[in-house]
């Protein structure tokens, strides 16, 4: 038990060096050239790896949704991961990877897992630019030779859930908000490389009427902070009439949200802005470092109403401590 605890502390850590740990996994061949390529999942997400179980198919459940395996009393929906990125498993699917988004627990079946790598943020890139599937977030290179050609793809696996399971879709469109007073000329600054979280917090900030300007990595972020803070020293104005709030997920290529928090926290111009994480990412070791980090606020992914409060109790404290 003490080592087991010991091992979450050691990865919990390493959120504060913009490090974290990878799975890397295979799904099989791609049709067109037969390679087998390595694919990856953040560990924080893996609750356990267990060997392919007997499923119980319910009436008209269909591909890529493969049944429902009882793990350790808990039914969980098994998804053929394979199926849902185009991949042929030339042994079978032999193992569930069962993982933990979004407030929801579901089981993806894979072909193999090769190994647990460490990595720093710096070493991810984005994907949207260069690879053609939706379900590719970003890009992985495993060594830190900028010249390696060895690389694994990291899953979106918000967009897989919102794609194949109805339950995942947040439908936000009668969603009643309450005003935000912010000051005029603000806007929030969102860090998000998930390409349908995206939509779904800037289609929830517009309900909130809240001007957001959205970016894909915490780096992209963090770079349009320093430029409207550089703007605002120039201008001999305070931050606070540039930027109303951050809000930021955790994992992202180049940079996470841990990384970028602290960035802002540590800055004595920026200290003030307030910010609040999003994260699909759940459980009290996460939830802790984000105390620690210096954050505003923390919310689990999708729920608008729990977004809205935790702006509101963000914005609200910080106008307390500055009466």
């Amino acid at each position: 038990m003490d080592n087991f605890q010991k091992e979450i502390d050691e990865r919990t850590n390493l959120t504060s060096s913009n490090r974290f740990e990878l799975l890397l996994f295979r799904l099989g061949t791609s049709p067109e050239d037969e390679q087998s390529e390595l694919f990856g999942i953040n560990v924080f997400k893996l609750r356990e790896i267990v060997p392919m179980p007997s499923l119980t198919k319910a009436a008209g459940m269909s591909s890529p949704m493969m049944g429902m395996a009882n793990i350790r009393g808990e039914i969980i929906p098994v998804i053929d991961l394979p199926a849902v990125v185009g991949c042929v498993p030339k042994t079978g699917l032999n193992i569930l990877l069962v993982t933990e988004y979004a407030r929801s627990t579901q089981a993806f079946a894979v072909e193999s897992v090769d190994d647990i790598v460490r990595l720093e943020w710096s070493q991810v890139l984005a994907a949207e630019s260069g690879v053609k599937s939706r379900n590719i977030t970003s890009i992985a290179r495993l060594d830190t030779d900028k010249s390696s050609t060895r690389l694994a793809l990291v899953l979106d696996v918000e967009q897989i859930l919102h794609d194949i399971i109805p339950n995942s879709n947040i439908d936000m469109d009668k969603k009643k908000t309450s005003a935000f007073k912010l000051k005029p000329g603000t806007v929030a600054i969102v860090a998000e490389d998930s390409k349908v979280a995206r939509q779904m917090l800037e289609k929830g900030l517009n309900m909130m009427e809240i001007p957001a300007q959205m970016h894909v990595t915490g780096l992209e972020a963090w770079n349009k902070i320093r430029k409207m803070a550089e703007e605002c020293k120039a201008e001999g104005r305070p931050i606070a009439d540039k930027i109303s709030f951050v809000l930021t997920d955790l994992e992202m290529p180049e940079m996470d949200g841990f990384t970028l928090t602290l960035n802002i926290k540590r800055d004595e111009f920026l200290k003030n802005i307030p910010v609040i994480i999003h994260s699909s990412l759940s459980g009290s070791a996460n939830e802790d470092h984000v105390r620690k980090v210096g954050a505003d606020g923390y919310v689990a992914k999708f729920e608008i109403n729990e977004l809205e409060a935790a702006i509101h109790k963000a914005l609200d404290a910080k106008k307390i401590a500055h009466v």
